[in-house]
């Protein structure tokens, strides 16, 4: 939502400007299909040469992000330590239980109470692998942290392609408002014998498109970019938790203290209160009885 307000606060703050200096939006928006035809048809063209189709349809998909904001939301993260939570005492009591629930977790009772977190393979995979390399004896804490450590980078570097991308766009958006105004200089230097009148709006439309790629650019592009990768970054901290509280249960603290660690190491405005989580963990201890 506070996206869409963004938008809107632009478009009002520059063109609300432009008509209250004595600006007349006649000579704009008669130059506009054709500059945003040459501006926006070349950045368009940019990217597709820049990106495989794969990465075009991971752009598109993360536009989205702008607007719906991060995925994971604070109930979320307490759901998260709290399915762990599960895990780890099944673990510890059972080794061979645990395997039905990382072998098959989308029929795994525990996995299924929380549903979102299901829904996302990459955090089920990267449970499921953890606690299934455990059982098979590679418990290293340091090793297995490390391995997680370069398997979360790649796919945060994976998952930023598409802010990357929309920033080397806004980078070429300006460039590209100076190839329509220098197209527009040259179309009015074919008409130098008409009257100043006719010379004037002519300028004024070649100009158009210096505004247009600047506008692009800095108005929306690049903060389209900058959100996105806000927001990917973001999301990136539920699975650190992951890392975290299963790293821990790897040094064989008790299954308390492994979540505790995940808690402390959950950003600030998304950590569940002590008291809050305690009751959450009560009524998982409850329901496993």
């Amino acid at each position: 939502m506070i996206g869409i307000v963004g938008i809107v606060v632009i478009f009002a703050m520059v063109f609300g400007g432009y008509l209250l200096a004595g600006g007349k939006m006649a000579i704009i928006l008669k130059s506009l299909p054709f500059e945003m035809m040459m501006i926006g048809g070349a950045a368009v063209g940019a990217f597709l040469i820049a990106n495989d189709m794969g990465g075009v349809k991971h752009t598109l998909k993360d536009i989205g992000k702008v607007f719906k904001g991060p995925k994971w939301k604070p109930d979320d993260y307490r759901d998260l330590l709290c399915l762990l939570f599960a895990l780890i005492r099944i673990a510890r009591a059972n080794p061979v239980e645990v395997e039905q629930h990382i072998e098959d977790p989308e029929n795994s009772s525990v996995f299924n109470k929380y549903p979102k977190i299901l829904g996302d393979k990459e955090a089920v995979n990267l449970i499921c692998d953890t606690m299934r390399s455990a059982s098979m004896n590679y418990d290293d804490p340091h090793q297995v942290e490390e391995v997680l450590e370069k398997r979360m980078e790649a796919n945060l570097h994976h998952a930023l392609h598409s802010s990357h991308a929309l920033q080397t766009m806004a980078d070429g958006l300006p460039a590209l408002g100076i190839v329509a105004a220098v197209l527009g200089v040259i179309k009015t230097m074919g008409s130098i014998d008409q009257p100043p009148e006719v010379l004037g709006k002519l300028i004024g439309g070649a100009l158009v498109g210096t505004f247009l790629g600047v506008f692009l650019s800095y108005g929306l592009v690049a903060p389209f970019a900058g959100k996105v990768k806000a927001v990917v970054e973001e999301d990136a901290h539920f699975y650190q938790l992951i890392r975290e509280v299963l790293v821990a249960n790897l040094h064989n603290h008790a299954a308390a203290i492994c979540i505790e660690v995940g808690r402390q190491n959950t950003p600030s405005h998304f950590r569940p209160g002590f008291s809050e989580l305690e009751e959450a963990l009560k009524s998982v201890k409850q329901d496993a009885a």
